[in-house]
């Protein structure tokens, strides 16, 4: 395995769904940082700003931006990230999903609501990896993940973030967004540095404070598929998108869209 991890590594991330990663993205500040700033210089068609009526700050987000923004790509291919995943996923290959970057400015109140990842995505399989990093030292606005959820019998119904709406037509076959703090759930949440990275499954129930303090909340994240990633058609748009795709349910991600970034 990585030196960066120990078997108590994987060993939590498929226990818990959950784990952080000391350091992982260290070497690549410089690079990250300086993409965030060329992504939110010229946003991508998806990139959204999330404060509804009434609250204050600024609260970016972007995502699949690293075809176009060489230093997104160079930390997807040269970083120690993607031979990390297939430790923590147990897979023989990696391909990348996608990149998405976060940005809370100081004084944004906008929380990042409790969600699952894996619903709003076309992507069936249970080996799969997120990487969450922030640029800035983080406290009370880190990143707060709900361990074991990934093993829940029942999705988390996806809405939409502005809207607090359903995001797709028939919300029966998921269960309503539940209150981790009210329903004594455990959550975890860890102060962390610049380039340390929480690794969670898609499956994972996760969501994050505003951030109130006087400084930048800058988050990188890097999604990753493994094996046994299929093809699964969902009952309307995904997010991302991924247009024209040509895809059918049960066949791997396309590698030209989304190529194989470490193989054993």
């Amino acid at each position: 395995m990585h030196p960066l991890i120990t078997q108590a590594h994987i060993d939590t991330f498929q226990q818990d769904g959950v784990v952080l990663i000391k350091g992982l993205f260290k070497a690549e500040l410089d690079l990250i940082r300086y993409g965030i700033e060329l992504n939110m210089q010229t946003p991508g068609p998806y990139a959204a700003e999330n404060l509804s009526k009434g609250d204050t700050g600024r609260f970016f987000d972007d995502y699949c931006n690293w075809p176009r923004i060489p230093q997104f790509e160079k930390v997807i291919r040269y970083s120690a990230a993607a031979e990390v995943a297939a430790d923590l996923m147990k897979s023989q290959q990696v391909q990348i999903f996608h990149d998405h970057v976060l940005v809370k400015e100081p004084g944004t109140t906008k929380a990042t609501p409790w969600h699952q990842d894996g619903p709003y995505y076309f992507v069936d399989g249970c080996q799969n990896v997120s990487f969450w990093s922030p640029m800035d030292p983080v406290r009370s606005n880190s990143l707060r993940c709900v361990a074991g959820s990934h093993l829940w019998d029942k999705q988390v119904l996806p809405t939409r973030w502005l809207t607090d709406t359903s995001f797709y037509p028939d919300d029966k076959n998921y269960m309503p967004v539940p209150d981790p703090d009210r329903q004594n759930m455990d959550i975890k949440e860890w102060e962390m540095e610049p380039g340390d990275a929480v690794a969670f499954n898609y499956g994972i129930l996760h969501g994050a404070r505003g951030n109130t303090t006087e400084h930048r909340r800058r988050a990188f994240s890097l999604r990753f598929v493994g094996d046994d990633a299929r093809y699964i058609q969902r009952p309307g748009p995904t997010s991302p998108p991924f247009p024209d795709h040509n895809m059918l349910t049960g066949q791997c991600l396309r590698e030209d869209w989304f190529p194989i970034v470490f193989q054993r």
